[in-house]
Order: C-alpha cells, then structure tokens, then sequence
C-alpha cells in the first residue's frame, strides 16, 4: 500500500500502476476544494479491489461512494471525473493495459497444457501483442488460428456475453390496460363494487414467456480446436435467462449443464471435462441425436424449444441414423440451429459431408461458430426467433 504524503494523500510514485492512477484522480478532486484524505484514498483502492478497473462505471460509483462526503461536492465530483478519466486517453489506456495482463493471468488455467506458453515473458509479450491488435479483427479470427493469449482474451470476452432465448405466448392469460379479450369476471366485480354502475372495461392478454434452449456440442477428435471454446459459450448460455441445458457428444451423449452450474468458469469447464468420457475421440452424430431424442426430447425437454448443434457434420456412423434423428428432433423444437466451423464467412457454403448432407434439409438455420463473432451472430439471432 502506498505510504502517505505530505498532504495527506499517498505518493502517487507507490505501488502499481492502477493505484497511482486513483492517488492521481484523489489529488485531483483534493485541488478542485473536495475534502479527500489518505484514509478515502484508501477506502476507493479497497472497493476497487474486487471492481472492473476498465469499466467507466465502477470506478465512478466507487470513487462517490468512498470519496464525496458532502452533497455540494458531487457536481465537482462530476466535473473531475469527466475531466480525469474522460479527457485524456493514457489513463484509461492504463487501465486496459494493465486489466488485459490481469485476464491473461486469470485465464491461463483455461488453455491446454499442451498449447501454454513456456514462460512470463512470452505471456506478457503476448497480451501486448495482443493490445495492439484490433478488437473486430480478433473477434473475426478463427479460434484455430488463435494464440494461447488471444484465445484467453477471446474467452473473457465471451464470458460477458448474454443469452436471451426468443419467447412465445403461452395459454395463460394476464391483466392487460388494453386488447381485444376483455376480462369479464374483473369487470363484473369492479361494476358489482360501484353498486351496479357502469364499471371500466378491462381487457387479458396471453402471457409470454422464454422458449427453453438446448445446446449440442461435438466434443470429438476433429472438433478440437473448436469443442473448449464452444463449452466456454454454453457456460456463459448456462446462465442466461430461461431454461438451458448443455449436452456434449462424441461416440455417445453426456449431459452436462449440472457440471456448469457454478459461478466459476474454470472449475465449470474441469468438471464438464470429467463429465465427458470421450472428449476428443470418435465421432457418432446419429447415434448420440438418436439418444437424445428417444430420452430427452419425447420427454418435452425441447418442446416449443431452440435446439443449437454445434458440429463439423464428419459422422462415422450410419447416415440414415442421422436423417431419422434429424426428422423427429426438428418436429419436437420449434426452430433447430446448426453451427459448423467449416462455414466459415462463406455465404455460399454448400455441404460436403455426408453427415451435414443427411442433416441439412431438417435445419432452419446454419451458422459458422468458428470464431468468437459467429457466436456473437447468434446470441443477436436468438431472440428474434418466436
């Protein structure tokens, strides 16, 4: 912790980089006439502490909270702020320079020891690299053609993204101020409480609610490079609102949306990865949909439901296993989605698989999901679907 000034307020030359930038904002709002002292100085590193450092809001709610102790101060709080953080760009340049090194470190646990790097310093080369390159771009590459750091970058930012599956109207009905249904025992009463006076008329409408949503991920040999991103989405779907289950296949069918319920990503996918017997080997799409279908599906798992498969179609088993799978699943759900990576950006992409072939003509709609914008696509798709 930075020692104290002679004014009060800790030397900004102490500590890290993140904790020299809140001194240098405290002195700040201390010259613009705001009582600050080392002991709010600090209270806002402490709440800070466990706060998004690149995120505008955090830092200003914080710093009011420990920082402004009168109600006058807080339109000079404002200016300040503006000033400080708005201003100039090398402070919040700081901030996501310093945050991105901190992701990187977090989310080393989420690579595969095979593909980490050898030391801190071609880590830190790395997140540099990584700094000065485009965030679209990145977003655009390819999780095969991705570094270890880019693809740690790539899954924080996917860890933030929220699922909304569409919704549909169900037979039950609520209080509405208007519509076409009028709402007759409510306006019987309220003429009944007015003694038999005309009452308003009031009006129901059917009540919507989300649609439940299935992911189905193929986690076999030739999905390698996609299957750990892919279940890094279905942990961030895992936690939208709504119904989600996760299943993962390779030579037969896993149910893991237990494994992904917990509030870290890292210990959610170790536990996915032990749910799954045979992560990385064959591949039987038909036989695994079959199961799905014949255990979940008839049970009303995906009735009226979004259905999202994500697989390169490379199936090793009968073909017309998969047609058949296809067939009952597309008329169990209300709309299927299938991801391939080996879409690509193509748009005129035709498939040359025989597993896709059987596939296709039971999907509404096909998506990549080679890259982290493909899945961005998707989660924007989603509730348009009613």
């Amino acid at each position: 912790m930075p020692e104290g000034g002679r004014d009060g307020v800790p030397e900004p030359g102490a500590g890290t980089p993140f904790v020299t930038l809140l001194v240098s904002f405290s002195r700040e709002l201390r010259a613009a006439g705001v009582a600050v002292g080392s002991g709010d100085v600090l209270g806002y590193c402490a709440a800070m502490a466990p706060l998004d450092p690149t995120d505008l809001i955090d830092l200003y709610w914080a710093g009011r909270v420990t920082l402004v102790a009168k109600r006058d101060d807080i339109a000079v709080y404002d200016q300040v702020f503006r000033r400080f953080f708005l201003g100039g760009a090398e402070p919040v340049r700081e901030l996501v320079t310093l945050k991105a090194r901190v992701e990187a470190e977090a989310d080393a646990t989420l690579v595969a020891p095979a593909t980490s790097p050898d030391g801190e310093g071609d880590e830190e080369e790395a997140v540099l690299g990584w700094m000065a390159s485009d965030v679209e771009a990145l977003k655009r590459k390819s999780f095969a053609a991705c570094t270890p750091a880019e693809l740690a970058a790539l899954r924080r930012i996917m860890n933030r993204i929220r699922l909304t599956p569409p919704r549909r109207r169900t037979r039950r009905t609520v209080p509405a101020r208007s519509g076409r249904a009028p709402d007759l025992r409510r306006t019987v009463r309220e003429t009944m409480r007015l003694h038999g006076e005309p009452a308003e008329l009031y009006f129901r409408r059917r009540r919507s609610r989300l649609r439940p949503m299935i992911l189905i991920l193929d986690i076999s040999g030739s999905m390698a490079d996609y299957s750990r991103n892919l279940l890094q989405f279905a942990y961030s779907a895992n936690r939208a609102a709504g119904r989600v289950e996760v299943f993962c296949f390779g030579t037969r069918l896993t149910r893991v949306t237990k494994a992904l319920a917990t509030r870290r990503p890292d210990d959610a996918l170790e536990r996915a990865a032990r749910a799954v017997f045979d992560w990385e080997g064959g591949t039987r799409i038909g036989e695994s949909l079959d199961t799905f279908v014949r255990d979940w599906g008839r049970r009303g798992m995906c009735r009226g439901g979004v259905v999202v498969i994500c697989s390169d179609g490379l199936d090793r088993g009968d073909p017309g296993v998969l047609a058949a799978a296809m067939e009952r699943l597309s008329r169990q759900c209300h709309t299927l989605v299938w991801m391939n990576p080996h879409k690509g950006s193509n748009a005129n992409f035709r498939p040359s698989t025989v597993g896709m072939m059987a596939a296709a003509p039971y999907v509404d709609v096909l998506l990549s999901g080679h890259d982290l914008s493909s899945l961005e696509e998707l989660a924007a798709l989603l509730p348009t679907l009613n």
